[in-house]
């Protein structure tokens, strides 16, 4: 019958089963079926059921009543009382002499284990072949064989509704071979567990588990803890606890239990033989605490061999079950340890790697800068278009395909520029001139700006060869000084300057070389006298305006151009400070050593100002009226053409009278081959001399023409970070406003969050005011953040003038920002309030819990942050990202759980909460709490409540009791992923477009 048996064991060992019994003759009409059923998790063993120690009667029912484990089957059994429903009851059973426990399994005595042993007629010289083989009672938790153990249950709410006593009884079965009696004083396999509750002496339920191991993590105090697996209980129909008191039936739960069972006892107090233990499983801890059903008064007893003892004291691993004394690391906190050490790698990689190619940028390349100037630039036909007011509401709602189509096609475009041709040689200075906007738009292109139009023509930039080749080699440098002076407001004029020298001279040159070149500089521009005086705004009293037009001008001399080329350089001042910037220019222009071209539009300079211009170029409704020689030579052209000229009359002032009204004729006709009315425009270099083309931009329809190298930039990104991270230190140092509005917020606010909950209770409402506290820490953060928003786009300015004159990366500049950013106004006033508040309120108070509740606080603090970067990235109107960044906090505030229920959300809307970093923040910081075993300590209508807070956690919000570390890493993933919308944000939208 080998596979019928194997079935029947199979069944049995499963628990309460049937089984069946088969004649195995060759009749099969005469096969006989019994039917037997094994409680308590009994064995049948084809005939009868083996039952575990204190357990008797056919079917194992039955709990002995008195006697002691050696005398199994022959134990006397406790009897039903008669009555309706009848249950067998211990309640009166004695016990013998050295026995205790409910059912009379523990042992007391050495002596009592002897006895009972030699009552059985064995003698001790069979127990093992070690010297001592005396036996001994084991009053420790600690098992060597098989244990028994016998708790008193005591809970507060348990109690309420069970009022009289309950007792739990445990066999722990370390290696039932080395026990005296294996099928008497052990049971089951080896690591095995076999668990009773008894209510006012009837058993409610039984429970077992397998493949067990004990961990004694102190072999000489007695502690032990067991960890189980596939637990499985029974409740008996019936019974108070299953179904005899309707309105509290645990039967459904009690035969769900399932999963890790845990069993961990503490070492006894001095002078005491019981200790305290712990019936630990997920869905008792999720109503009883995480420390699971408390058991006190626990008496232990297992009566071993000393040999026994003795062997497994000096091996403990040598048992089956396993004995470990070593504690492994959760999945958890491995994941969290795996992501912060490669965040620390990744982090180590890059600064090594900068490191080696700042060194390696430093050794190559000359010693010093090569000499600049000696560069021409032509330009011709070239126009530039704009969309006509129809066309600027019709590009909303065309195709992408159409829009691309219409290119090609300028009909119905407004023209800005005319086919409009020039060129600048070095050693001279171009003014343009003229009343319309032609002037910028013309400039911007000559100094490679993106522009929002249509361009055509072409642009050149040729260097002279009789310039020397020490620059031939060198992609000649384009200066661009705008028409507003966008400068740093707390740095100095040295200051200002030397960050543009250490960012835009090459990383070859030494740093006492660069510090030359800029106090060359000041004293070229005569600004030696303010050469240490802070530069300011409108708000902060600084320099005058003809003082920061002639810095903003040097910030281009320091990286010694080829080409300046200034837009409006003279707008705003006065006649003096405008000599003075014309004086610079002329005497750069006209530098023996580096002769530089200068082009710059003029509006209206005075007389004095206009002699100093080499060539003038005048521009009427986006069309070129002349070209050539500056001086008295427009005029007398024009004079020739029929407009006279006044003797003594300023030339700038007849020239923009000429072209505020043109007549028709000093236009070129568009079917003409005359391009314009001056025969210069057709004139060669000077002298003939050789012309090597460097760069010559495409003819055709273009969104803007390309710089000459892309953004190429002179130092390499660590020295970017480096000098960036040093001005935003000299900011926060000399700026301390904002600093230290933050420090006195998060103080004001943590004394009244903290004084809001001061020492809530763990009663029902004060778990729900503990959340209240984190959701308002959680609330302020998203709020504070906002300050980030803003220091973007007060700062986004300087940015585009630096970013579009190659001076940094924005990656560079975006992590020193973020760096001098989150440290000082984010983190450091989150630890402030979150630190005075925690204590305040008297959250978890172990070292553990507050250190993990500041973590996510600056893991929230870092993806609001982010966050508002990102805002303040992709809209450049200040007002509408603040506006959008309030809007989504309270989306926020409404999904982090606090609010409303997250399972009574209508699914239509409930997935909105996966977007909230609100709530996994909220739900971290909650699941923090109840992890350190906060119990709830209160009465409903008169019934005592003492219930695990992780229950009333997840009645009340919906949160997880074990999503910690799953917030942790979604946390993460709102940081990487806020990071890199962030960085694509800043290098494809925040540029400069003109």
């Amino acid at each position: 019958m080998g596979a019928e048996t194997g079935f029947v064991f199979g069944c049995c060992w499963a628990g309460p089963c049937s089984s069946l019994d088969i004649d195995d003759d060759d009749d099969n009409d005469d096969d006989k079926i019994m039917t037997s059923s094994c409680d308590n998790y009994g064995l049948f063993n084809g005939s009868s059921c083996n039952c575990p120690p204190g357990f008797g009667g056919s079917s194992c029912s039955q709990p002995a009543c008195g006697g002691n484990v050696f005398q199994g089957s022959a134990r006397p059994l406790a009897s039903s009382p008669g009555s309706s429903p009848s249950f067998p009851n211990i309640t009166g059973c004695a016990c013998e002499s050295g026995w205790t426990g409910t059912g009379c399994n523990v042992c007391q005595s050495s002596d009592a284990c002897q006895s009972a042993y030699a009552a059985t007629g064995h003698s001790s010289s069979g127990l093992s072949s070690g010297e001592n083989d005396t036996l001994t009672c084991n009053a420790h938790s600690r098992v060597y064989a098989a244990g028994q153990m016998s708790c008193s249950v005591q809970n507060p709410t348990l109690q309420a509704i069970y009022p009289l006593s309950s007792t739990l009884n445990i066999l722990r079965t370390l290696n039932p071979s080395l026990t005296p009696l294996p099928n008497m004083t052990g049971f089951g396999s080896s690591g095995s567990v076999y668990a009773q509750l008894f209510y006012d002496g009837v058993e409610q339920f039984d429970c077992t588990a397998d493949s067990c191991t004990q961990d004694t993590t102190d072999a000489t105090d007695g502690s032990s803890k067991w960890t189980c697996q596939n637990l499985r209980c029974t409740c008996i129909p019936g019974t108070s606890f299953c179904g005899g008191v309707p309105v509290s039936n645990l039967t459904a739960i009690i035969d769900g239990l399932s999963g890790t069972l845990v069993i961990a006892c503490a070492a006894p107090s001095a002078g005491s033989t019981t200790a305290s233990c712990t019936f630990q499983q997920s869905t008792i801890a999720s109503v009883f605490g995480s420390s699971g059903l408390a058991l006190s008064g626990c008496a232990f007893g297992e009566c071993v061999s000393q040999d026994v003892v003795d062997t497994v004291s000096s091996n403990t691993t040598s048992l089956a079950g396993g004995v470990s004394s070593r504690k492994s690391l959760s999945g958890g906190v491995i994941a969290g340890l795996a992501v912060v050490g490669g965040l620390i790698a990744l982090a180590l990689f890059f600064l090594l790697y900068g490191w080696y190619r700042q060194r390696r940028a430093r050794k190559l390349g000359p010693g010093g800068a090569s000499r600049a100037g000696g560069v021409t630039v032509e330009w011709s036909d070239v126009s530039y278009f704009v969309p006509a007011a129809d066309d600027q509401r019709s590009k909303w709602t065309e195709s992408p395909l159409r829009r691309r189509r219409n290119r090609k096609d300028l009909n119905g475009h407004k023209a800005v520029l005319d086919n409009v041709t020039g060129r600048v040689s070095p050693g001279e200075v171009m003014a343009i001139m003229g009343p319309s906007a032609g002037k910028t738009t013309l400039i911007e292109i000559l100094a490679r700006k993106q522009k929002s139009g249509q361009t055509t023509g072409s642009v050149s930039v040729l260097r002279t060869a009789s310039v020397g080749n020490s620059g031939a080699s060198r992609v000649p440098h384009i200066g661009f000084v705008p028409q507003q002076d966008v400068l740093p407001p707390v740095l100095t004029v040295h200051e200002a300057l030397l960050f543009a020298a250490r960012l835009r001279l090459p990383e070859s040159i030494p740093a006492s070389e660069k510090r030359a070149r800029v106090d060359a500089v000041v004293c070229q521009l005569g600004l030696a006298h303010i050469r240490d005086v802070r530069i300011g705004d409108g708000e902060t009293r600084g320099i005058s305006g003809g003082e920061m037009r002639r810095v903003s001008i040097g910030l281009e001399l320091v990286a010694r151009p080829d080409v300046l080329i200034l837009d409006e350089p003279t707008s705003g001042l006065d006649s003096v400070s405008a000599r003075k910037v014309a004086e610079v220019l002329a005497t750069l222009a006209h530098d023996e050593d580096s002769p530089t071209a200068v082009v710059a539009s003029i509006h209206q300079p005075s007389s004095q100002l206009f002699r100093t211009f080499d060539r003038i170029l005048l521009l009427a409704h986006g069309r070129a009226l002349y070209c050539g020689r500056g001086g008295f030579a427009p005029a007398e052209h024009f004079a020739a053409r029929g407009i006279p000229y006044t003797e003594g009359y300023n030339v700038a002032d007849y020239l923009l009278d000429i072209a505020s009204d043109p007549p028709v004729g000093l236009f070129h006709t568009a079917e003409g081959s005359e391009k314009t009315s001056s025969p210069e425009l057709a004139e060669k270099p000077h002298g003939g001399e050789d012309l090597t083309v460097v760069d010559e931009a495409e003819k055709g329809l273009r969104a803007a023409l390309r710089p000459l190298s892309g953004e190429r930039y002179a130092t390499t990104f660590l020295t970017q970070l480096q000098v960036l991270s040093g001005r935003e230190w000299k900011i926060l140092g000399r700026d301390k406003t904002l600093f230290f509005t933050h420090i006195a917020v998060a103080c004001v606010l943590g004394v009244f969050c903290g004084g809001l909950y001061y020492k809530t209770g763990v009663t029902i409402a004060g778990f729900q005011s503990r959340v209240g506290c984190l959701f308002f820490l959680g609330a302020l953060i998203a709020f504070s953040s906002l300050s980030a928003l803003y220091n973007v786009v007060t700062i986004r300015p300087l940015f585009l003038r630096e970013r579009s004159a190659s001076y940094y990366s924005p990656t560079a500049w975006l992590l020193s920002r973020f760096i001098f950013d989150v440290i000082p106004l984010r983190v450091i006033p989150a630890v402030i309030v979150s630190s005075v508040t925690y204590w305040m309120v008297g959250l978890a108070p172990e070292a553990a819990n507050f250190f993990k509740f500041l973590f996510i606080l600056v893991l929230y603090t870092l993806a609001m942050t982010l966050f508002n970067f990102l805002l303040a990235c992709l809209f450049r109107n200040g007002g509408i990202a603040i506006l959008l960044s309030a809007l989504l906090a309270l989306y926020q505030m409404t999904y982090a759980g606090f609010f409303v229920h997250l399972g009574t959300i209508p699914p239509v809307l409930r997935w909105l909460q996966w977007l909230c970093p609100l709530k996994y923040t909220l739900e971290a910081l909650a699941v923090n709490e109840v992890g350190s075993g906060l119990m709830i300590e209160d009465s409903l209508d008169g019934v005592p409540v003492d219930v695990s807070a992780s229950l009333i956690m997840e009645t009340l919000f919906g949160f997880g009791v074990d999503n910690y570390y799953r917030d942790v890493l979604v946390l993460f993933a709102f940081i990487a992923g806020f990071g890199l919308l962030v960085v694509g944000a800043v290098w494809l939208k925040v540029r400069e477009r003109r």
